[in-house]
């Protein structure tokens, strides 16, 4: 995720709010009595989660930030995070990704995955696995927080795959941004390996959304990159976060830069060759999209402005014309994930930003209204 954004949701003030109080959830929609959902927690124990989604089994896998780490980047000037965002602490173990059953019950799918944790200056804030995502009976997941601008030595930030408890890098992004740099990169904000944030498996391939440098790339089974659109061209540094595909075409929500206004976040339509369209907007802080068997859009918003302001997040529900919307859900606490479930329901990661202590993290299951 970008961080001069991260610095308008997650400071080190959001660290303390974490450490002193459990999150709450509200089920009560600021919108009519029929927009209400029933929010309830489907997981917790989790440790920073992030992007989840369904597999072929009918349980659900969450990526995990982690726990952060302890050793800092090499004496590389190719490797720096300027202040207050760096210097990163990293390590190469720390983060992972769980499954969870239809009891709620987590178990480890994979471990050992590096995690990296930001200046204390910013609040200590960790990243590590992003997201995750099927092909077929496959586990794929894109790592956030490796490479050495994260303090972990030796493991890029890319796509993997896991099979039986082990995993396999399949695509190097961090060496696919530094050799590929996009037309309009934040010089006071730059991540020299990215902070990968959505995954998403469509038609054999994957597609992942970087925020940092914004753009957009498809990842071959073959492990091969390429990008299907630099948003920061045409957009400028707009902090792009989730995705989701529906209707032939992509829609991509961002995060924007703070300080923001109320409502300045929006949805684009992107086309597989990759044209974009405004959708709709007056969103704030996107960090998740679904839609459902009506192709009706969900929102998913980390924080209301001025951000971090705890409990704010919150789900709003869009027409398929993009005009007409309601709230659904909202006291979420910094959300960061979201998926449709097979059962027509939304799972969300909650809590999934901020330092230790660990297992603040979880999954709550928001039953939709008509």
């Amino acid at each position: 995720m970008d961080l001069l954004s991260v610095r308008s949701l997650l400071t080190a003030g959001l660290g303390m709010a974490l450490v002193g109080a459990l999150p709450v959830v509200h089920a009560e929609s600021t919108a009519t009595a029929a927009a209400k959902a029933v929010v309830t927690v489907y997981a917790s124990g989790l440790n920073n989660p992030r992007g989840l989604e369904f597999g072929p089994d009918g349980d659900l896998y969450v990526a995990e930030g982690g726990i952060g780490g302890k050793n800092p980047p090499p004496d590389d000037a190719a490797c720096v995070v300027e202040p207050p965002v760096g210097p990163y602490l990293g390590r190469q173990g720390g983060a992972r990704i769980s499954r969870i059953d239809r009891h709620g019950v987590r178990t480890t799918v994979v471990d050992q995955l590096p995690s990296s944790q930001t200046s204390a200056d910013l609040g200590s804030l960790v990243s590590g696995v992003g997201d995750v995502a099927f092909v077929g009976k496959t586990l794929y997941a894109v790592l956030a927080g490796a490479g050495c601008s994260h303090g972990v030595r030796g493991i890029p930030n890319g796509v993997i795959r896991v099979k039986n408890g082990q995993w396999t890098m399949i695509a190097n992004l961090s060496q696919f941004q530094r050799r590929h740099p996009v037309a309009n990169p934040e010089p006071a904000d730059f991540e020299p390996d990215g902070t990968w944030y959505s995954l998403l498996a469509h038609a054999g391939d994957l597609y992942a959304v970087e925020p940092n440098h914004g753009e957009i790339v498809r990842v071959g089974m073959d492990g091969s990159i390429e990008r299907v659109i630099d948003i920061s061209e045409s957009k400028g540094h707009v902090v792009p976060t989730a995705i989701a595909f529906n209707r032939g075409k992509f829609y991509v929500g961002n995060l924007f830069l703070f300080p923001q206004d109320k409502g300045a976040a929006r949805v684009w339509s992107i086309t597989l060759d990759g044209q974009i369209e405004f959708h709709t907007g007056g969103f704030n802080m996107v960090t998740g999209l679904a839609f459902d068997a009506r192709n009706r859009m969900y929102v998913l918003e980390a924080s209301a402005p001025p951000a971090p302001t705890p409990g704010t997040g919150r789900i709003v529900r869009v027409d398929p014309d993009g005009h007409g919307r309601v709230v659904i859900a909202d006291g979420l606490f910094f959300p960061t994930g979201m998926t449709m479930g097979p059962d027509g329901n939304l799972y969300v990661s909650n809590v999934g930003f901020g330092p230790p202590p660990k297992g603040l993290g979880e999954v709550l299951k928001v039953e939709l209204p008509d």
